[in-house]
């Protein structure tokens, strides 16, 4: 029935899309007509009816809608077929196009196969359409005698990807369908003849009779209908149908196009449960979690019953990833969430918030009833994880609220429950803790203070203090150590122990480190090019500074940017910084070394304290700490710790500062037993720059031995 050549209208506003259409349907062997808006488009069509449409939505002046919508209303051209050309991909474009006309989309770029495809399927339903209107008495001879022109039909309908089924309203019986139709439904060809359209609905007997008695009175056609048909085995398919009715004689003629969708619903399920559910665990995620939280509690206000919100996180859970691996860190979190899972009711809700975070929603659950499943998650985290051949305890902390006493939204309870995990992991992990409210002024007195300490980093409210330190022997100042201190608008100067764990928490330490590195070489600089002389500046280095920044980087710029030679800059480390990324750290400190730059470890005797790294690491100096200093000339304890640093330290070739000297009996003691340099407000606190340049240029020395009292320690 195909025409040996078929004309073909394009309407685009783009040159470029038309040419590529034209080369396309060249290629099928159709002739082709261009146009470049839609009222070009009604002109050409009332000179020379082509064979079908395709369409560009997005004109100027007429836009493809309205063009849709002037071809169906004319009796003359209604019988065209129309596919639209849109890159819209929304439902709503799709819905509005099938409303103005058209019978089916393409979306850009057009795939050529795809193109082709539904361009024959439409010419060939066209003229059957065609065929079905003008020889409506030759159709019955046809169907009633399966003629050659028949076989030539149901051959053409064959050829296409959809199931077509033409269906008599007046018997409610199939007349005609493809082999797409048997093969979808699983029926060979005689065995769907004895099927009735209404055994394969999944809708109930009167469903499918009113549906069509709707095509028929002009309501529903060439609109697309998701919904589902019965296989012969009894299970549903999922598929998208476009029918329309055909007047045939007295009775009528139901044509319908089927597309199997199962694909596609199972590839949107698969999103829909991505999106919702963690990968890893099954468990709901946050985003789910918090719609679960949301609806339980508009139930929970309904009802008049308290829901409680616990925040979990493992403890030491990072360790796990570092030491064993990812694979086991993620087989931890399978089995924790198993675990955690059995610790609650069914009605109660258990969602991973992501990493090792992990919540609970208790639904009419109070303090009381919140306590006991924490620890029950106590209780159950007693007995060792086996991951991969390892054996592996944890622990978890645990925060706690409750609706109505500690917020009634979603968001607060989850902030709080967050907050209160936090207070459980400050008081030692492996514990619980509720919410209250001085932890929520905490936390927002510490978001601000994150604030400000950024907005510091911005506007240079930094500033460094020095404190001298003294060669015993000469009683010079030898040396500076740079304090970091902060002037706070509004608020002064602002202690460091308020504000320095902050900047090593949040990671703003590796940016201030490196402004304090860069600072004390310029000032190095200055006064190497003045009265006062070149003098040695010591900064002290965070361990966040070795494992995420470039100290390296930082401090041999700072000597190249000021001509400073390397021993005039001192870092000094902590005995737990060193034990950070070991060998990283090794490399970084002889590659430094290498540069001249000396190197000290402050609050020695708190820490590791032993010989065996101090010989891997290239230190020059130890630094007694003051709380061994502070008691030397009473406590014989701290008196012979201060004496075998000393002791170890030389037989190591290393100086020794005394940190905290506040009085001339210290000052006495730590000369006599051969300590080198000291430091403490007994010779000076730490002094603002014009306050140090002063003593520095008077030169002020220590008093001499000579004038020292004598110590005894008892």
């Amino acid at each position: 029935m195909t025409s040996p050549v078929a004309t073909i209208l394009i309407v685009d506003d783009e040159v470029q899309n038309r040419k590529l259409l034209e080369a396309l349907l060249h290629a099928e062997s159709y002739l082709t007509l261009t146009a470049a808006n839609g009222e070009d488009a009604l002109a050409a069509i009332a000179q020379l009816a082509p064979d079908l449409v395709l369409l560009d939505i997005m004109m100027p002046g007429m836009n493809g809608y309205e063009v849709a919508s002037t071809l169906k209303a004319n009796p003359s051209t209604a019988h065209i077929p129309i596919i639209m050309l849109t890159a819209l991909n929304d439902r709503s474009a799709r819905l509005e196009g099938l409303k103005s006309g058209a019978e089916e989309f393409l979306t850009k770029p057009v795939d050529r196969a795809e193109l082709s495809l539904r361009v024959r399927n439409l010419l060939r339903l066209k003229e059957y359409g065609d065929f079905l209107k003008n020889h409506s008495v030759l159709l019955e001879q046809q169907v009633q005698a399966r003629t050659i022109d028949l076989q030539r039909f149901r051959t053409a309908m064959d050829a296409t990807a959809d199931a077509i089924m033409l269906v008599s309203r007046s018997s409610m019986r199939f007349i005609e369908f493809n082999a797409t139709a048997c093969q979808m439904l699983g029926y060979s060809r005689e065995e769907l003849f004895l099927v009735d359209p209404v055994t394969l609905s999944a809708g109930p007997p009167e469903y499918m009779e009113s549906l069509y008695d709707a095509l028929i009175a002009g309501h529903g056609t060439n609109q697309l209908a998701e919904t589902q048909i019965r296989r012969v085995d009894g299970s549903l398919i999922d598929v998208e149908a476009h029918r329309l009715a055909q007047r045939f004689g007295t009775d009528w003629i139901i044509v319908s196009v089927l597309r199997d969708i199962s694909e596609r619903k199972q590839a949107q399920q698969r999103l829909q449960h991505l999106a919702h559910y963690d990968a890893l665990t099954g468990l709901p995620n946050r985003r789910l979690f918090y719609e679960t939280l949301k609806s339980i509690l508009v139930q929970a206000v309904q009802g008049g019953w308290q829901v409680a919100v616990l925040y979990i996180d493992l403890d030491q859970f990072k360790n796990v990833n570092e030491t064993l691996g990812h694979a086991v860190g993620d087989e931890l979190l399978g089995q924790f969430s198993n675990r955690l899972v059995q610790c609650v009711r069914v009605r109660d809700a258990v969602g991973r918030l992501g990493g090792d975070e992990f919540a609970l929603i208790l639904a009419g659950q109070g303090q009381q009833g919140a306590a006991l499943v924490a620890n029950k998650i106590k209780e159950m985290l007693r007995v060792p994880f086996e991951l991969n051949g390892h054996v592996v305890g944890v622990t978890a902390s645990i925060g706690i609220t409750v609706q109505p006493d500690d917020a009634v939204d979603a968001e607060s309870l989850i902030k709080y429950a967050d907050t209160a995990m936090y207070r459980a992991k400050q008081a030692g992990r492996n514990t619980f803790s509720f919410f209250t409210a001085q932890m929520n002024t905490d936390v927002m007195a510490r978001l601000e203070l994150e604030a400000a300490l950024r907005k510091a980093c911005d506007n240079d409210e930094f500033v460094l203090y020095y404190q001298p330190k003294v060669q015993l022997n000469s009683g010079r100042i030898v040396g500076l150590e740079a304090l970091l201190r902060w002037r706070r608008p509004g608020h002064g100067l602002v202690a460091p122990s308020e504000f320095i764990p902050v900047l090593e928490e949040t990671g703003l330490i590796v940016r201030v480190g490196s402004w304090v590195i860069a600072t004390a070489g310029k000032q190095i600089g200055l006064w190497q090019a003045c009265a006062i002389g070149p003098l040695q500046i010591a900064v002290n280095v965070a361990s966040r500074q070795l494992i995420e920044g470039d100290l390296a980087g930082d401090v041999i710029k700072a000597l190249a940017d000021n001509h400073i030679a390397g021993h005039l800059l001192e870092l000094e480390l902590t005995e737990s910084s060193l034990m950070d990324n070991t060998e990283r750290t090794i490399a970084c400190l002889q590659n430094l070394k290498q540069h001249g730059v000396q190197i000290s470890i402050d609050d020695f005797g708190t820490g590791y304290s032993s010989l065996a790294y101090l010989r891997r690491f290239p230190i020059d100096k130890l630094k007694i700490d003051i709380a061994f200093i502070r008691d030397i000339t009473s406590n014989p304890d701290d008196a012979a710790i201060t004496l075998a640093i000393i002791s170890m330290a030389h037989s190591l070739k290393m100086q020794v500062v005394a940190e905290g000297v506040e009085t001339a009996a210290q000052l006495a003691y730590l000369r006599e037993h051969r300590c080198d340099q000291i430091q403490g407000y007994y010779f000076s606190p730490p002094l603002a720059l014009a306050e140090l340049e002063q003593i520095l240029l008077e030169q002020k020395c220590l008093p001499a031995d000579d004038d020292m009292p004598a110590v005894a320690v008892g």
